[in-house]
């Protein structure tokens, strides 16, 4: 980055913080604008260590009364938002295409010893399946969602080559007046969103970015592959899709039913329709030409507009598939049903302009089109089912028990296993007509009817969480054979925990042993890798190689079945779910493993931060697609023994020094419960999903998200560290050839753990955790929290030590001033969100809590906007 870009960014924030100051002042008067002036500079001398400040912050708001705290809240978590919607506009006006640039500089055949041959096979597997999923902590209403993007847009146009005066002026009015409709609208949720709200938010982030976006890229990535290489991309490439969880995971989601399911495939049939009509109106009003070749002819007759001719019914039909699909008792026909009805008059359009002199017209809108018809389709994503393994088990428990033949739930697996592959082979049906089943088990059988209901196209793969064995995969293709999908629907087990992760390639091995299972893929097989309860589970060390064993294991397993496999990486936003940049996250994993395609989970606000924009998702696709590029044809190197060896002994002291705190200590349940707002976040009405996967289960159940969330409110981050440097250290110590130097200059994947380390020791924060303790801990859990800052202490000087950095993040001085501009907004909110806690957990059994409770659901969504991620 620049020193003019960092200028710039800053100055955007403090532009964007006067003008809220001014609708503050408006609202409520010189002196609160005084006031919230007075605790930002005391937050920034707070933040930079002046320990008089920090209590002077402490003294001021237990001097507030509970309707102040909440408006200084609001202002301080605006004020968040803003620096935030500053830097997203900031990056999008970074060079989109620089990612790509430096891919081909790379492999550009006079440079280096990639062949030509070789990047067009690289090319030819580039598979790019990204999955947008609704986030449980989604903390930003999507109406505010939609203010905050018009603002971008304006600063946009603000910060544009050549703007008049009077056009700044009118600019910055619309500015003003965005950011007043922000301060006068409530910004926490009355009630949670419901599936169908969070699937809907997924198909504005297509309307509004990713549908300019996708071409975009692909034209910028086709015109450098014809120009370096004499071969662009084929008409018919989809190097980019989409597809979805929201509306389809039903993992420990009691809101999410096989009604709801339907109801947001209808949604996204009538959303692509509308974007589809609204590019092929669009067309027909440049497509006046006469001369048309014999083909197009003989479609259309004596026409004297003929692409006009051939495309106004499809028009028609898209309207109406736009307006009468989702209509209550519509009946089904004259909709547009496959892509077969969008693309081939399209098509048709395209080879005749080309035959008839107009290539240059063919290769403008009328390509962005087809090329969308391709990466979106009739139903502009594709919707993907997650259930919990248990569930499945449960029907068929039900299912033997009424058929008087046992409890399958008490087989052993072998037992299990030739039960499923009888019933898989045989003609005859297995559920009885007059079996009426529970309703939990109703629903499992409900949802298959949907899937075989709506045909394969709008469906992407079905998904086990919790996947233990073999019959766990085989049961989920038995109950979709008895409901009646006539196809192949890949069904992917979900390692999470570090017991299945170490387990799946005897799972895998055995299910690609089985005649009849290898047969059924049809050569191709799906197995996602879960990041955020394997670190919950073992520590982030421990996790992170168990992934990568596993991954390599897989490919090795898959590549002597002679089967393509895809890695679905279920990572999140933040460090302790696998969240990395996306160059290193791809650099770090096993050779071989991008081979069948790259599939990965985007969830909620990093979708905003990475796609909220044209430009941003434009960028975005470029670094994943040069990622992944430059990894198939210059591939990491394989750890060397000597690397296993550290890295195992690592990895296994990493894994009891995280258990010994987390699972085994008899402080840390009691700590976590009060020097958190753990049991405040239940209140919060984030996503549709409930926190707990058992609503009456202890910490153990606690979703991985909310515990990272919890953590991360504090600034101790534990989950992402705890354990991680004193295993390093631990080994390196004992390391006489300087095998770890080698590692974190040679090894990609070792390089990223210490990587995403350095981005969390940048984001902890002991002074803000030792605050929280001294107003909120018993004397008698002091010490512990007082333990866990020395670790942290410990493990940043480390941390240092093995990377040779004087400073935390010294070699990501952009990552470093992106959190630095908001530091002295969030350092107040921690302060207040003590006083808050301390109010809330003083006065559990009076009445009349609203104002405070709202003030704390404002300050947790601050914080969590600060910091740029919540679980």
């Amino acid at each position: 980055m620049s020193q003019h870009y960092g200028v710039e960014l800053k100055d955007t924030v403090r532009y964007l913080g006067r003008t809220l100051g001014e609708t503050i002042r408006n609202e409520l008067g010189e002196e609160w604008l005084e006031r919230i002036e007075t605790i930002r500079k005391t937050g920034r001398a707070s933040y930079q260590g002046e320990t008089s400040a920090s209590e002077a912050l402490s003294a001021l708001f237990g001097e507030l009364s509970d309707g102040e705290l909440l408006t200084v809240g609001r202002a301080f978590a605006q004020f968040l938002t803003l620096g935030n919607i500053a830097e997203q506009e900031f990056n999008g006006n970074l060079d989109a295409d620089s990612a790509l640039d430096t891919l081909f500089e790379h492999i550009n055949v006079q440079k280096s010893d990639v062949s030509s041959k070789e990047v067009k096979k690289a090319l030819a597997k580039l598979d790019i399946d990204l999955v947008l999923t609704a986030h449980p902590t989604e903390v930003t209403r999507r109406t505010l969602i939609h203010k905050h993007g018009q603002l971008a847009t304006c600063l946009q146009e603000l910060h544009g080559p050549s703007i008049s005066d009077s056009e700044r002026k009118l600019i910055e009015m619309r500015i003003a007046d965005l950011i007043s409709q922000a301060w006068h609208t409530e910004e926490i949720r009355s009630v949670r969103p419901t599936p169908v709200d969070e699937a809907k938010w997924g198909f504005a982030v297509i309307e509004n970015s990713l549908w300019e976006a996708v071409p975009d890229f692909l034209r910028e990535l086709d015109g450098k592959l014809s120009e370096q290489f004499d071969a662009g991309l084929p008409l018919d490439a989809s190097p980019v899709h989409f597809s979805s969880w929201m509306g389809g995971d039903r993992d420990g989601n009691p809101n999410v039913t096989s009604t709801i399911t339907e109801n947001v495939l209808l949604l996204a049939r009538c959303r692509a329709a509308k974007l589809f009509a609204k590019d092929i109106e669009g067309l027909i009003v440049e497509l006046s030409m006469r001369d048309c070749s014999a083909t197009l002819r003989s479609q259309v007759g004596d026409a004297l507009e003929p692409y006009r001719a051939l495309l106004r019914p499809l028009l028609a039909k898209l309207e109406h598939t736009r307006d009468k699909l989702c209509a209550e008792n519509a009946k089904n026909s004259g909709f547009i049903e496959s892509n077969d009805e969008l693309i081939k008059p399209l098509i048709l359009c395209y080879e005749s302009l080309h035959e008839c002199g107009m290539s240059i017209t063919a290769n403008s809108a009328l390509l962005d089109t087809i090329r969308r018809v391709h990466c979106f389709g009739v139903h502009l994503l594709r919707l993907d089912i997650r259930q919990d393994s248990e569930r499945h088990a449960n029907v068929f428990s039900e299912l033997t028990r009424y058929l008087g033949v046992g409890d399958y739930g008490q087989w052993t697996e072998a037992d299990k296993q030739s039960f499923l592959l009888r019933e898989l082979n045989s003609k005859r049906p297995l559920f009885p007509p007059k079996w009426t089943p529970s309703d939990e088990v109703q629903e499992v059988l409900d949802t298959c009817k949907t899937i075989a209901k709506y045909g394969k196209d709008g469906f992407g793969i079905y998904i086990i969480s919790m996947a233990h064995e073999s019959s766990d995969v085989l049961a989920v293709q038995l109950l979709l054979k008895e409901m009646g999908v006539s196809w192949p629907m890949p069904v992917a087990p979900l390692f999470e925990t570090l017991d299945d992760l170490n387990h799946s390639p005897e799972v895998m091995t055995n299910l690609l042993n089985i005649d009849w299972y290898k047969g059924y893929i049809n050569g191709h097989q799906y197995v996602m890798i879960g990041y955020s309860d394997s670190a919950k589970d073992a520590g982030a060390i421990a996790a992170g190689w168990a992934q990568y064993e596993s991954q390599e294991a897989l490919v090795a397993i898959a590549e002597e079945a002679n089967v393509t496999l895809t890695l679905f990486h279920g990572r999140g936003g933040t460090i302790g779910r696998g969240g990395l940049p996306a160059h290193e996250a791809i650099f770090s994993q096993p050779p071989g493993s991008l081979d069948g395609g790259f599939r990965v989970t985007e969830q909620g606000e990093t979708i905003r931060y990475k796609f909220g924009m044209p430009k941003l998702a434009k960028r975005s696709l470029g670094i994943y697609a040069s990622a992944i590029l430059q990894a198939m044809t210059s591939p990491p190197p394989r750890p060397k023994e000597a690397w296993r060896e550290k890295i195992i002994a690592m990895a296994a002291a990493g894994r009891d020094n995280y258990r010994s705190i987390v699972r085994s200590h008899e402080d840390f349940v009691p700590y976590f419960r009060v020097a958190t707002p753990e049991q405040e976040l239940g209140k919060l009405p984030l996503g549709s999903r409930p926190a707990k996967r058992k609503p009456t289960g202890g910490i153990e159940s606690l979703r991985a998200i909310p515990w990272i969330f919890a953590w991360a409110q504090t600034r101790m981050v534990l989950p992402a560290w705890l354990g991680v440097m004193k295993a390093i250290k631990g080994v390196k110590d004992e390391d006489t050839d300087n095998v770890i130097d080698d590692m974190y200059a040679n090894w990609p994947f070792f390089r990223s753990r210490l990587s995403m380390l350095d981005m969390v020791f940048h984001k902890a924060d002991a002074r803000i955790s030792a605050a929280y303790d001294a107003h909120l801990v018993p004397e008698n859990l002091k010490h512990f929290g007082e333990a866990l800052r020395d670790e942290l202490r410990f493990s940043i000087d480390a941390h240092k030590a093995i990377t040779g950095q004087e400073t935390i993040m010294q070699s990501d001085p952009q990552g470093r001033d992106s959190m630095n501009i908001r530091a002295s907004y969030l350092e107040p909110l921690h302060y207040l969100q003590i006083e808050l806690l301390k109010r809330i957990r003083q006065s559990e059994e009076e009445s009349g809590q609203s104002e405070l409770e709202r003030a704390m659901m404002v300050t947790i969504a601050g914080i969590a906007i600060g910091m740029r991620n919540t679980g």
